[in-house]
Order: C-alpha cells, then structure tokens, then sequence
C-alpha cells in the first residue's frame, strides 16, 4: 500500500506495529521480509519513486579533513535509496573481518562471520544473485575458462564476488521491489515522509514516536511497537544527534558514540601488473551476463595477522581501460546527483564494454590494480550536527573524514605483497605507484584519494554501551524498542562493498523483531 505523505491531513496520527525510516537496501529487504505477517508495517521514505532535487537537498552538509565526495550526491533520497546507484557488486566479509585484532584499534564485532552466513544466504535470494557459494572452485566447475592466476593461495587468494541485476544501471532495488511493496497489504509505504524527531517516553527508556514532515509544510505523527533507522550511516547518526529535546546529547548518544567511527572503503589506483605473456582466463572480466561473476586478489588472514595490516582487494583492469576512465573521480564529485550518477555509469558502461573487448578469453598483458581497502576504525572520523538547518528546520549533517597512518601503511602492503607473489610465480611484473614507494611516507595521499561511496560506522555495534551505539542484536543500548539497521552498525567496515552485508544483517534484526513482537 502506498500513501503520498504530502496528501494527508496536517497533523494526522499514523499507527503500527512496526516503523522502518528509509527505503533503501536495509528498509526494502526488511519489509519484503514482514509481508503476510500479521503485522501492519510503516515504511517511510523520505523521497517518492523519482529523483527530487528538493528532497535531496536535505542530504547537505559539510566536508572537512580528508577530501570527500559532497554529502548531497553521496546518497540518493528516494524509494530504493542508494542503490539507484549501485554498482551490484555483493561479496561476504571474511572470518577476520568479525574477530578482535590486536595491531587494529577498536576492531571486533560482537558476532561472526558464522552467525551471519544464514542471513547471508536469504540476502542472495533478496540480491537476486546465484547460490550462495563464494568459492572459485563451485564457479570453475559452471565456467572452466576461470583460470585462476599461479599464486600461493595460502597467500594471495582469488576472491570472488557475485553482481547484482538490481543494480543502478537496471534502476536499483526500488525499481525491481516497487510493485511487491505497494501490492503488499501489511506493507505502509509512506513516501515524502522525513523524520526529523524520535520522541522517547518521559524516562527515555524506549521510543513513544517519531515526527514527520514534507516540504509541502505537513507534519504527521508516527506510533509504533518497534522503531528501525534504516536511513544509511550518516541520516542515522544525524537524527539520533538532533533527537536532543529529552536526552541533550542526542538520543543513545550517553557515551558520545553516535557519529564517531564514520569508515570509507579507500579505492585508489595504486600499482601496474605487466606479464610476461598474455593470460588466457576470463576470470578478471568484469561480467554483467549470466553468471555475474567478479574476482580480486586478495590478502590471506594468517598474511594479514603477520604483517599486522587491515583487509584489502586488488581488481584489475586493463591498463588502457582504467587510463580511461581516469578522469572518474573528479566527474562523479558534482553537487547534482543527477549528473554524478550519469556520469557513472556512462563511464563505468563504456570501461566495461572497453574490458569485455579487449579482456574476454585472453587478458592483455598490462593491468592497473584498483585496490579497495577496509579503514581502520577512527573515533575522529565524524558525524556531527552543523550549525545550518534545512528546509524541515533539521541541522546538516558535517563529516569530518580522518584516515590514519594503519591505513596507507596497509595499502602499501597489500600491494607489496600481491606483486611478490606474481614475481615467485614467474608470471609478471608489478610497479607500485609512486605515492606507495616511500617507506617512512604513512600519512600522505595522492590527489583524487576517495572512497567508494559506502558509509559505514557512526552506529557502531558493541556488547560494551561504552564502545558502541548498538548491541549484537543491533538495538539501541538503553532503548528497549529502537534499532538500527545497516552499514552504520559495522564496527570495522572490511573489503567487500557494504550492500550484501547490509542485507544480510537487516535479515537478521527482522527476525530478533519479529520473536519479541511474538513474545
């Protein structure tokens, strides 16, 4: 069911049992989760089914420290969020991903890997993707031409990634989950439905209600048994931030948590492969036929434990393919999502079809490595509130981006690594880039040093109230019934893109909501 908030009545009171704030991957896989279940679900999305530059002028803020991306084009404001320009890519974090590591700051999840993998399994099927099976060994047998490259897999290991058909280019989750959501009777899909306030009771021990508005001037009332932020890392730790009528320092914010621990995944182009002789596989193809398949190199756990180094992939392109799409970083950093995800993909299509042409059955000899590295957990990498407010009389959301010496120290090592393993294996050369061949140089970045437009942390999950937002089952310490859901909760962000995680630990709060709703 469908309801276009700016159509109701001023000051309409809106009951159920379950309210989820935002529709993007966490929000739309959850409440696919909660149809034909004898619960009324509200599910609010603060934009409609299209782009709207007003809506999305919301998303405003400011950017200090470490250059990044404008928040304005760094998420999407509509049905289906930020997957409207998402590049399908889905892969689960691995085991060390989840464990405590000493020579990491702050690191340590208070679940594993284990506890996710049958989550992980349900958010394939809601991905759309093939079997839940990440092992090059099971997609061998489905396409013998994936010849894996000499290496020491006790070393460098070849990790596989599965790629979404709802990805942007296809019009994201929204576009394929639309008509299951607006059928569904249970399912409340409040469009132009922006929070701006999470009410507590008068002891702030759970939440009464969360105010709404529009910029058609309506403000409506949300109750429910259950609240779930599912508005992404940043919008979340906002809201709780500006929630500071009842609790000063913004709601689950006693331990000055909420905003902190914000994490990027770096993607710097970062060495040149050169063989020897030309490689017949095709398991470096960037595939958007069936399968849809991907594959990285990748750093063994026992190699990241000796070295004391974060978690990091390198992907390969061909040289002449990542020279042109070179350029990528500074065009998609326009304030006008419109032309940002344009942009993207027009060049993302045509570096594609460059890599399908000249990668497909016979590598070149000259790749570029794109390397994407998790970020060590950084308490001053930030969320906080600005001093501007919005069109809803919100404050902006500032981030202050702040990288650390562990993570340009890690970047280098990876590479050093992947390169001495392709020299022992006889099979090429690898040149790291120059920013990457000065030893004692762990603090400065190339220009152009970005993410990968994945906001992680600022909600992170913890058992200690004193070192997270949330606990294990992703509630708010100290608030019985409101939970986050989403890449907010990661306590450290790993090497994989968010979305499948997302996903799968959406799956799994809706599940813990469900038991206590049926208690």
């Amino acid at each position: 069911m469908h309801i276009d908030s700016r159509n109701l009545p001023d000051n309409t009171t809106i009951e159920g049992d379950v309210c989820i704030i935002g529709a993007g991957a966490a929000g739309i896989s959850m409440a696919l989760d909660w149809i034909n279940t004898p619960y009324k679900v509200i599910l609010l999305e603060s934009g409609g089914f299209e782009y709207d530059d007003k809506v999305q002028d919301l998303y405003k803020g400011k950017t200090t420290g470490q250059k990044y991306y404008p928040l304005k084009s760094s998420r999407l404001s509509l049905f289906g969020g930020t997957t409207g320009h998402w590049a399908g890519m889905c892969s689960p974090f691995d085991n060390i991903d989840f464990i405590e590591r000493d020579w990491v700051p702050n690191s340590g999840w208070p679940i594993s890997r284990k506890d996710l993998d049958p989550f992980y399994a349900r958010a394939n099927e809601k991905l759309k993707l093939g079997p839940y099976n990440y092992n090059l060994d099971y997609w061998q047998k489905e396409m013998p031409n994936l010849n894996p490259f000499p290496l020491d897999e006790s070393i460098v290991w070849h990790k596989m990634w599965q790629i979404s058909p709802a990805w942007g280019f296809n019009g994201g989750l929204g576009k394929f989950y639309k008509e299951d959501i607006v059928k569904a009777k249970n399912i409340h899909l409040h469009t132009y439905a922006t929070v701006v306030d999470i009410k507590a009771n008068e002891n702030v021990t759970s939440i009464d209600h969360v105010v709404v508005k529009n910029l058609s001037g309506k403000t409506q009332t949300v109750k429910a048994k259950h609240f779930i932020l599912a508005s992404g890392a940043i919008q979340n730790a906002r809201l709780l931030l500006a929630s500071n009528k009842q609790s000063p320092k913004g709601l689950g914010n006693e331990n000055d948590i909420v905003g902190r621990y914000f994490m990027e995944h770096l993607e710097i182009q970062t060495a040149e492969l050169w063989l020897f002789e030309p490689f017949p596989t095709d398991l470096f193809t960037f595939f958007f036929e069936n399968p849809k398949l991907w594959c990285e190199l990748a750093i063994a756990e026992k190699v990241q434990i000796e070295n004391k180094i974060l978690n990091g992939t390198a992907g390969l392109s061909p040289l002449s393919t990542a020279r042109h799409t070179k350029s990528r970083i500074e065009t998609w950093q326009d304030e006008d999502p419109r032309k940002s995800v344009d942009n993207m993909f027009k060049n993302w299509d045509e570096a594609t079809k460059l890599a399908a042409n000249e990668n497909k059955g016979a590598i070149t000899r000259a790749f570029e490595f794109q390397t994407r590295i998790e970020q060590a957990p950084n308490p001053d990498s930030r969320v906080t509130l600005g001093t501007e407010l919005d069109e809803l009389g919100m404050p902006r959301a500032d981030l202050h981006w702040a990288l650390t010496e562990l993570d340009k120290r890690s970047i280098r090592k990876v590479n050093q690594i992947i390169g001495q393993q392709i020299g022992k294996a006889g099979i090429g050369r690898v040149k790291l880039k120059e920013f990457l061949q000065d030893e004692k140089d762990n603090y400065t970045w190339p220009e152009g040093t970005n993410g990968g437009w994945h906001h992680m942390g600022t909600t992170r999950m913890s058992s200690d109230p004193k070192k997270g937002v949330v606990d294990a089952n992703c509630q708010v310490h100290g608030l019985a019934n409101l939970y986050v859901a989403g890449s907010g909760c990661y306590a450290t962000s790993g090497a994989p893109n968010p979305t499948l995680t997302i996903v799968a630990l959406s799956l799994r709060l809706s599940d813990y909501v469900k038991n206590k709703l049926g208690s």
